[in-house]
């Protein structure tokens, strides 16, 4: 282990004192809190959860953790990386490495003693912090200084950061949207456009769990413009528009919400190529589709109006689209409109198959047909026919169509 001296004592936060990261801390000699827990701390910012890091092979980790108590999953052992989990809360913790070779997407690593060797192969000065449970602190790149000034650094020179993981192109522009003030880092934006091209290498997993959280800051406006500048939106996000309907987005209130402020980016054609392209899951990829395609409710719209926008998805879809059409159309009456969705019960289509073959309509593929045409007329009327009123309409329609 280095011996290296804490380059500062602080108040540490309260989740090192208690609970699951306490009782990781006192079971691994040398063992320091790191990344976000730190630089969170740092910032005044509340820190939800704790990653560890400790000078021991992961094997040794893990028979630590367990006879102290503690339940272990070995979550990332190749990369040094284990779970420990007390009272169901859990806590990361990985060994100290240094990186024997990288390819731009993965890293091969060796395990190390040296807590400097394992803070230079992070991403960014304000990332590279450690401290230990009783409030030392030891910053070995000036990441508390960057931290206080807004300012996203490198740790080292930017091009080799991005050669080894060019993943770190996307992550800087999360950290500037939550913690950068004033110009970016000139020497980093230069290194990230020349890096343009690695960013092809990435798995699109990677690529749209960094959009995601970018998207999650307050406001991303400002870092996604650079992005643009920089040439990476286009990169990972070609069907961009410009950011226009975001900014009003953000500017309004809306929720933060990733795939709500994705679609303000996006032309209405766009959720296909899309979802497929960057993998999104079955829930995001239709989510995205209905923001985009789908009709937007606005202020004068009657209730008729939107029980069948209800009738077709539920609550929280139908007032995600008032935002987007907020933010389109601006104007009055948009917090209205939203109580009066939120106040409306989301209608359901009162029969079903087995009522209708109860009804006396022959088995076949006429029944499905009819009730598509029923459920129109019943969309129409606005949802307020109830099950009675939709047999009779069903009997007539039975009536005059021939039986398929």
């Amino acid at each position: 282990m280095s011996d290296d001296l804490p380059a500062d004592w602080i108040a540490p936060p309260g989740l090192l004192r208690r609970g699951a990261p306490a009782a990781v801390l006192a079971a691994l000699p040398g063992a320091r809190a790191v990344g976000g827990a730190v630089r969170d701390a740092l910032a005044g910012r509340p820190v939800h959860d704790v990653d560890v890091a400790a000078p021991l092979p992961p094997e040794g980790i893990a028979g630590r953790l367990r006879a102290a108590g503690l339940r272990v999953f070995e979550t990332g052992l190749a990369h040094g990386t284990v779970t420990a989990v007390l009272d169901r809360e859990p806590v990361e913790v990985t060994s100290l490495r240094r990186d024997v070779a990288t390819d731009g997407r993965h890293a091969e690593v060796a395990w190390t003693t040296d807590w400097r060797e394992d803070a230079a192969r992070r991403d960014f000065t304000i990332n590279a912090m450690s401290l230990s449970a009783e409030g030392a602190l030891w910053d070995y790149f000036g990441g508390r200084a960057d931290l206080a000034a807004g300012r996203v650094r490198f740790v080292g020179d930017p091009a080799t950061r991005l050669r080894e993981d060019y993943l770190r192109a996307l992550r800087f522009f999360r950290f500037q949207a939550r913690y950068g003030t004033g110009a970016p880092d000139a020497t980093a934006v230069a290194a990230i456009r020349m890096a343009v091209p690695g960013l092809a290498r990435l798995s699109a997993e990677r690529v749209w769990m960094e959009l995601k959280r970018l998207m999650q800051a307050p406001d991303p406006c400002e870092a996604l413009a650079l992005m643009a500048e920089a040439g990476v939106l286009a990169a990972v996000l070609p069907e961009a528009l410009d950011l226009t309907l975001l900014g009003r987005l953000v500017g309004i209130g809306a929720p933060v919400e990733p795939l709500l402020r994705i679609a303000a980016l996006l032309p209405a054609g766009a959720a296909e190529a899309v979802a497929g392209r960057l993998r999104l899951s079955g829930e995001e990829r239709e989510g995205l589709a209905d923001l985009l395609s789908l009709p937007r409710p606005t202020p004068g719209d009657g209730d008729a109006v939107l029980r069948r926008l209800l009738a077709v998805r539920d609550h929280a879809s139908v007032l995600d689209r008032t935002w987007l059409g907020e933010a389109e159309q601006g104007g009055e009456g948009w917090v209205a409109l939203r109580q009066r969705i939120a106040a409306l019960e989301r209608p359901v289509f009162p029969l079903q198959g087995r009522d209708a073959l109860a009804a006396g309509l022959a088995p076949g593929p006429s029944v499905g047909r009819l009730l598509a045409a029923l459920r129109g007329w019943w969309l129409e009327g606005g949802c307020t026919a109830g099950r009675e009123a939709c047999l009779a309409r069903l009997r007539e329609l039975a009536a005059g169509r021939p039986e398929g």
